[in-house]
C-alpha cells in the first residue's frame, strides 16, 4: 500500500465541515417537524376519511415507504423542474425528507392511534370535549408516548438520508465534504472525518432523546 495520508487539509477545513454539519442537522430537524405534522394528518385521514382523501393519504404512504429515497429526492429536484417548478437545493432536500418522513411516521402514528383504547375517546367526549379537543388533549399525547422510540429512529434516518442532498448540489455535510475533497484529492481523509462527525451528531441526538425519555417515562 503506497497511499500517503495527509490530514492537515482536513483539519484546516474542520470549521467548514462543522458548519455543514449544522446545516445537516437543521434540514433534518425541520423535515422531522413537518413530517410529524403531515404524518399525523395522513394517519387520521387513513383511519377516518373515505374517498379521494383516503386514496391520497394511502398513495402518499405507499410511495414514500416503497420507493427509494433517492428517487423521491430526484422527483423534487428534476421531476418538478420538468413542469417549470425549480426549487433551491435546500428546498429540494427539505421536501424530499419531509415526504419520506411523513410516509413512515404516518404508519407509526396509525399503529399508535390503534393502540389507544377507544374508551379514551368516548370518555373525553362524555366530559364535553369536541372530537378535535379529545384528540389533541387526550389521544395524541398518548400516541406520542407510544411511538417515541420509532420517532427517534426516524430522526436518525433523516440525518443520515440528508447526505443524498449532495447529488442535487446541496452543501450539507456530505456535499461540503465532496467539494473539499475534490479540491485536495484527500478523499479518504475527508470522508473518514465526515463519518466521525455523522457518528457524533447521531450519538448526541440519541443521548438527548434518552434524557427526554427518562423524564417523560419516569412513571
Amino acid at each position: 500500500m503506497n497511499y500517503n495520508f495527509h490530514w492537515k487539509p482536513v483539519f484546516n477545513s474542520l470549521p467548514d465541515l462543522l458548519g455543514a454539519g449544522l446545516t445537516t442537522l437543521q434540514v433534518a430537524m425541520l423535515s422531522m417537524l413537518l413530517g410529524i405534522v403531515v404524518g399525523m394528518v395522513l394517519a387520521l385521514i387513513r383511519m377516518h376519511a373515505r374517498g379521494p382523501l383516503r386514496w391520497f393519504a394511502t398513495t402518499w404512504v405507499e410511495v414514500a415507504r416503497n420507493t427509494p429515497a433517492l428517487i423521491q429526492l430526484f422527483f423534487f429536484a428534476f421531476g418538478l423542474g420538468a413542469f417549470g417548478w425549480h426549487l433551491s437545493p435546500f428546498a429540494i432536500v427539505l421536501a424530499g425528507l419531509t415526504f419520506n418522513n411523513a410516509g413512515y411516521l404516518a404508519e407509526n402514528f396509525r399503529g399508535g392511534l390503534q393502540a389507544v383504547p377507544e374508551t379514551q375517546l368516548r370518555a373525553a367526549r362524555s366530559l364535553g370535549m369536541t372530537a378535535p379537543q379529545a384528540y389533541i388533549r387526550v389521544i395524541i399525547p398518548q400516541v406520542f408516548r407510544i411511538v417515541y422510540y420509532p420517532m427517534t429512529n426516524q430522526m436518525v434516518w433523516a440525518v443520515l438520508m440528508s447526505s443524498l442532498g449532495m447529488l442535487v448540489g446541496f452543501h450539507e455535510l456530505s456535499g461540503e465534504t465532496q467539494a473539499l475533497a475534490s479540491r485536495t484529492f484527500r478523499i479518504f481523509e475527508y470522508f473518514a472525518v465526515t463519518a466521525v462527525i455523522y457518528y457524533v451528531i447521531v450519538k448526541i441526538f440519541l443521548g438527548i432523546a434518552h434524557l427526554i425519555a427518562m423524564r417523560l417515562f419516569r412513571y
